[in-house]
């Protein structure tokens, strides 16, 4: 009964919402932004409530349906109109040459590369890497206004908020066998695949495991059912507010709740990235105060690891747990629960991982086939051949080639949004170079774009941050170089015309 109800709630749901992004594809970002933020916490929910299997899997999808209904109208435009709303430039030609190498390391046989993911495996893989590139040519062929950006900015400096109150709450006041008892533990399991180990079987960054039998650490883990995608949205949000700086009375106020938790992820590398953006900031405003909360940034990076034992919320291990500690801990003589230590288990495992996987793409050049790296391997029970940066997944799964086109697509994305905004002195643009820098720093330790969040909404935003806007009447910048508005002042959607 719960399945129908949902199936049919959904359906509703799906057609009304898909049919005003045919009309309207922008507000599929608004979709992505809010809806990404919720979807893991909803999808517990439904599986607690009785939704499982493929009918759950057919809810999860209403992310990709989005993005194909979006996709479908802006080509139904261009054919209509018999051009893009874009002119091609070569970071477009970039992303359409990896997205090709891609699809053919999708159809390439696994056994004579190597690879052995099923087709399952190469299905997800192929979704996890064409998803990037599918939000950004959306992202470049939806022309923007003011009158859309500016609470397109405020959504996401808003939503980001909300799930860092929800995260801080929680964190305090729900303890965590509330968690343990939860769908949440089976949803990640038996729904979507993964083997976790961390405490009652919730996955391991749940908590942070100081060494101590006597307690573990809580960290902000939020509607996003974890501290990593949690921080990096927080990241995302701050960037683009401090490039934004309207309405400072209420900017203020939802940034410190963002930092806060950003703080309470105990992300140590999104607090790194955070100051790398700023450094982007700062390059291309010209200004002092952007490098300064850069340093600033780095410094509370360094005081946080010693201050968040003696204020963050404790937890304690179950009897279940101290046996799988123990286990651990006589597979890893020398790591210690000291944050600052670089035999730290979390830090050791990155540079572990990062290091083996640059070795098996030099080594291995002509990659192992779509599906034999990171989560989608873990998923679905395939021997990982690399995991955490997205430079050797990709490396790993189509690669060097892949790997380089992957890197010159990113960087290149990188400097034409950074251009665009040192051109214009465009605030969207400076915040989204200084995002989307925070990003490319993440992705050499971390799978970034498995974050759904991310691969959605960062790179849509900063395929928009390249389609230039006249606002010559609006103050955000200045117009020189670019043709004027319409008359209307961005209150109806001008035909779609080539832009320089």
């Amino acid at each position: 009964m719960a399945t129908w109800l949902a199936l049919a709630v959904y359906g509703l749901l799906l057609v009304s919402v898909t049919s005003i992004v045919w009309r309207r594809p922008i507000l599929a970002l608004y979709a992505w932004i809010v809806g990404l933020a919720l979807h893991n916490a909803v999808m517990a929910a439904l599986y607690g409530a009785g939704v499982h299997g493929s009918s759950l899997t057919a809810i999860q999808a209403w992310k990709e349906i989005l993005l194909a209904v979006a996709l479908a109208r802006v080509a139904f435009d261009a054919m209509r109109n018999r051009r893009l709303a874009f002119r091609v430039h070569a970071v477009d030609v970039l992303a359409l040459g990896f997205a090709l190498i891609v699809c053919v390391y999708a159809v390439l046989p696994q056994h004579s590369l190597g690879g052995l993911a099923d087709r399952s495996a190469i299905g997800l893989a192929l979704k996890h890497d064409l998803i990037p590139v599918g939000a950004y040519f959306l992202g470049r062929s939806v022309l923007f206004s003011r009158d859309e950006l500016v609470p397109l900015v405020w959504t996401l400096v808003g939503a980001a908020a909300a799930v860092a109150a929800l995260g801080l709450l929680d964190d305090f006041l729900i303890p965590i066998s509330w968690w343990r008892d939860s769908a949440v533990v089976d949803y990640f399991h038996k729904q979507l695949g993964y083997d976790y180990h961390g405490t009652g079987r919730l996955p391991e960054n749940f908590i942070y495991n100081t060494g101590s039998e006597d307690h573990f650490l809580r960290r902000l883990v939020s509607t996003f059912l974890g501290p990593l995608a949690s921080a990096y949205m927080f990241v995302v949000a701050l960037l683009l507010g401090a490039a934004f700086l309207r309405r400072l009375r209420v900017l203020i106020p939802l940034s410190l709740v963002i930092a806060a938790g950003l703080l309470f992820t105990f992300s140590r590398s999104s607090l790194l990235a955070l100051a790398a953006g700023l450094v982007v900031l700062a390059f291309i405003t010209r200004g002092w105060w952007p490098l300064a909360a850069a340093v600033l940034t780095l410094g509370v990076s360094v005081a946080w690891v010693h201050v968040f034992p003696h204020v963050a919320p404790q937890g304690k291990w179950t009897q279940a747990d101290l046996v799988q500690q123990r286990q651990n801990a006589r597979q890893r003589p020398g790591a210690s629960g000291n944050p600052a230590s670089l035999n730290e288990p979390s830090l050791h495992s990155h540079w572990i991982s990062l290091r083996e996987g640059v070795r098996t793409v030099i080594h291995h050049p002509q990659g192992y086939g779509l599906g034999n790296a990171g989560q989608t391997a873990s998923r679905t029970g395939t021997a990982i051949k690399a995991g955490e940066s997205n430079y050797t997944e990709i490396g790993v799964e189509t690669g060097l080639v892949g790997s380089l086109l992957w890197t010159a697509w990113g960087l290149a994305l990188l400097v034409s949004v950074l251009l665009t905004a040192r051109r214009s002195g465009w605030w969207f643009a400076s915040g989204m170079a200084a995002a989307f820098g925070a990003a490319l720093v993440l992705a050499v330790q971390t799978d970034v774009i498995g974050d759904p969040w991310m691969g959605y909404c960062v790179w849509s935003l900063a395929g928009a941050a390249l389609a230039p806007v006249a606002l010559p009447a609006d103050g955000d910048r200045s117009a020189r170089g670019h043709r004027p508005r319409s008359p209307e002042g961005g209150r109806h959607r001008p035909r779609p015309r080539v832009l320089p």
